[in-house]
């Protein structure tokens, strides 16, 4: 078996992702045999269950408020709908359901009450639950393992030293501490990271690192890459190119033996032979759906047909670890404790991100303008409208 390590060097690291691709494919491929059925892939559908209004400043994400997205906003789903939603992921071939809420951190209330709700809801259905809800406490962590959630997913994004040049709303240590709270629990951590950013080689390598220090490992790493959306600061960056993202998954594998590497965003840009490349180097997992909380993702129809031609079979749910079981709300140990946990806020400033909010508080004002110019046209059509009516009268 490969030995499991926690004290990579990011030079180590970045030696593995930039040696020759058929050596580093070969020495993945391997290593991923050795550890996991080569032929079973994990699938996962991600479900927005609340969508923008985000008070983050995260370059990459059209959900942040401060940003003019276009994107569709809704407020937190009911848990019938979620239901019903995860009924039919499972009848297309899901084992895995993750809901993502655009906040910044969970606050104990009725929604995260409602967040529960759907935890047990989609637990009983005998699928995965994961849910992806921004910062949690111990106590909050401790509350979702309670209501039977099987993952977290809370991503590092990129390397600590890059962390500042994407993100000035929260600090590379919150993600941290989130980490490790619901490592307090006997839930399994999903964390990975973003490439495409504008970020060096060396920062790729540097996030790895960082993935290598938590023990055990994350069982889960999505590897993403930039969907650039109009209206972010990022938008203008280039598409990953394919090999770079097999580079990634490939060293990945070998440093994240026993971890799950899934294939998360940015497939709509990738061929069936590029993704076909990163499952042969280690990646064993993807996420399905015509979208991925905002972004878009290949259709589920034509994941199956790719997976028909290339013998792969969809993981069944609990496969790596036993379901947990689901207390009631009425039987729970913890409870809220109103917690107002003092998450940080550094104080620097970015300036692609800073110009990008500017930009959106022009387009809002704008937006204001038409429709209070379009109000006093109507004021003004009704005026003459009743003056023809009192000529006519006359």
């Amino acid at each position: 078996m490969q030995e499991v390590r926690h004290n990579w060097k990011k030079e180590e690291v970045l030696e593995i992702y930039n040696s020759p691709l058929m050596e580093l494919l070969y020495r993945a491929a391997t290593i991923h045999r050795k550890q996991h059925d080569p032929n079973v892939i994990q699938v996962s559908t991600l479900l927005s269950i609340k969508t923008g209004g985000c008070s983050e400043d995260c370059g990459y994400c059209p959900q942040a408020a401060r940003y003019h997205t276009n994107i569709n906003k809704n407020s937190l789903m009911p848990v019938a709908q979620v239901k019903e939603l995860a009924n039919r992921a499972k009848s297309s071939g899901s084992s895995r359901v993750c809901m993502g809420a655009a906040w910044r951190n969970v606050k104990d209330g009725s929604e995260f009450d409602r967040v529960l709700e759907m935890v047990r809801t989609i637990n009983k259905l005998d699928m995965e639950v994961c849910c992806t809800l921004g910062m949690v406490t111990e106590n909050q962590a401790k509350r979702l393992a309670e209501a039977g959630l099987y993952a977290y997913n809370h991503n590092i994004d990129t390397s600590e030293d890059y962390y500042d040049d994407v993100i000035s709303t929260r600090a590379f240590k919150d993600r941290i501490d989130t980490i490790e709270n619901v490592r307090k629990t006997n839930v399994t951590v999903c964390s990975g990271g973003i490439i495409g950013m504008g970020e060096s080689l060396e920062d790729r390598a540097g996030m790895l690192e960082t993935l290598t220090r938590f023990s055990p490992h994350p069982e889960s790493v999505p590897i993403n890459a930039l969907v650039a959306v109009e209206g972010t600061p990022m938008e203008d960056q280039p598409p990953v190119n394919i090999f770079e993202m097999v580079r990634m998954v490939a060293t990945a594998r070998i440093v994240l033996p026993e971890s799950q590497v899934r294939l998360s965003a940015g497939r709509t840009q990738m061929s069936r032979e590029g993704q076909s490349m990163c499952f042969f180097a280690g990646a064993n997992s993807i996420f399905a759906g015509d979208k991925l909380l905002t972004t878009p993702n290949p259709d589920i129809k034509e994941d199956m047909k790719m997976f028909e031609e290339l013998g792969l079979n969809p993981q069944k749910a609990f496969y790596k670890h036993e379901q947990r079981e689901s207390i009631e709300a009425e039987k729970s140990e913890y409870q809220a404790l109103g917690e107002k946990p003092k998450w940080t806020r550094p104080g620097h400033k970015i300036e692609r991100n800073e110009q990008k909010k500017k930009e959106a508080i022009a387009f809002k004002k704008e937006v204001r303008a038409l429709k209070k110019e379009t109000l006093t046209l109507k004021e003004e059509d009704l005026v003459l409208k009743k003056d023809n009516a009192v000529l006519k009268e006359k």
